[in-house]
């Protein structure tokens, strides 16, 4: 299982590309996160939810109402502008990370 507090750390620009990837609804997006992460990460809906609702407030999601194929109504989840720039400095950030831990990593060698 990977660390809690590097899950935590990495919840904001995961779900954002989750949902650059598209439109979700909550518990698509902790489907997804478990699948593409080979069940390393389960996050659970009362984690969810309080965080989706912080990147709507920072204006870095919208949330619409709509009835999902089952005829269930749903609250679904879609990236902004402002959210796609915030993904583009996460993921600048992540990447010097990545490269200042391997370079430390390989320098202990």
């Amino acid at each position: 299982m990977t660390n809690k507090n590097l899950v935590a750390a990495a919840t904001k620009p995961l779900i954002l590309a989750i949902l650059r990837r598209g439109e979700n609804y909550g518990y698509q997006i902790i489907q997804k996160i478990s699948e593409i992460s080979g069940e390393e990460i389960s996050w659970s809906e009362p984690m969810l939810y309080p965080f989706l609702q912080r990147l709507e407030k920072e204006g870095l999601i919208k949330s619409r109402w709509k009835i999902a194929e089952n005829k269930r109504l749903r609250r679904y989840y879609k990236l902004t502008e402002r959210g796609l720039a915030e993904l583009e400095q996460e993921r600048v950030e992540w990447f010097k990370v990545q490269a200042l831990f391997r370079s430390l990593l390989e320098e202990s060698r």
